[in-house]
């Protein structure tokens, strides 16, 4: 059997000939030129589907080490407004930090194993298990590379954004008496630009990450937490 180059020089071989007889080529011809290779231009021309921009974004979660990132955090809801803001630094396994700057002296830190909560002047630090925190209202495991969006969001529809980017947007299962709604703003790579989630009470969270730095140098030592002499540590509840 032919290779395909081989066919593939030929037909082309074919196309040149018949130009310079002046012979239009029939449409046949150019259809068997496309095909002799191996998805000629078949991806490119294939609409993405919220399962496949679903899947990339699993995927380039999955594959982070590290990551910088710049983010605005935004809270309506409980007749209460308010806007923050601050530097994000993730390394895996299961690291974060996010440090506020606006409000100053602001923490919230996960090493792995518990989840650490602290703003400068408090009574007290707030702790609580990593794992009460592992749920689709939080953008640690989106992040994390915890995620199967496919199957954790229902009804997982896309649309256009933007800036050359899209919304995915579904309902997370076994949560529907709490959350409404997750909105993730991606780009084509998978990359998060922007988590919305609208819970049932109509209280709307929504993170802005901006200025990712993939792969990032982070020292691990960051992720370390030692609450300040003389504040007491305490058990915080879930959130419910």
């Amino acid at each position: 059997m032919t290779d395909s180059p081989n066919r593939l020089k030929r037909c082309t071989l074919s196309v040149r000939r018949a130009s310079r007889r002046g012979v239009r080529w029939p449409l046949a011809g150019w259809l068997t030129l496309a095909l002799v290779l191996p998805g000629f231009q078949a991806d490119a021309q294939m609409p993405l589907t919220a399962d496949a921009l679903a899947q990339r974004v699993d995927q380039h979660y999955n594959q982070l080490h590290s990551l910088r990132s710049q983010f605005t955090e935004s809270y309506e809801g409980m007749g209460m407004s308010r806007t923050e803001s601050g530097t994000l630094l993730l390394l895996k396994p299961g690291r974060m930090r996010w440090d506020y700057t606006s409000p100053a002296g602001k923490l919230f830190l996960l090493d792995g194993k518990y989840a650490w909560f602290y703003s400068k002047g408090d009574p007290q630090v707030q702790r609580i298990a990593a794992s009460k925190l592992d749920d689709l209202r939080s953008p640690l495991r989106f992040l994390l590379g915890h995620t199967q969006l496919a199957k954790e969001l229902n009804h997982l529809a896309l649309a256009n954004a933007a800036k050359d980017q899209f919304t995915l947007t579904g309902q997370p299962k076994g949560q529907e008496q709490r959350v409404r709604r997750v909105t993730l703003t991606v780009t084509a790579d998978g990359a998060i630009h922007a988590i919305e989630v609208e819970e049932t009470d109509g209280s709307l969270t929504r993170f802005v990450f901006t200025a990712e730095q993939p792969n990032a140098p982070v020292a691990a030592n960051l992720f370390q937490f030692k609450a300040p002499a003389g504040v007491p540590v305490v058990d915080a509840l879930p959130p419910v």
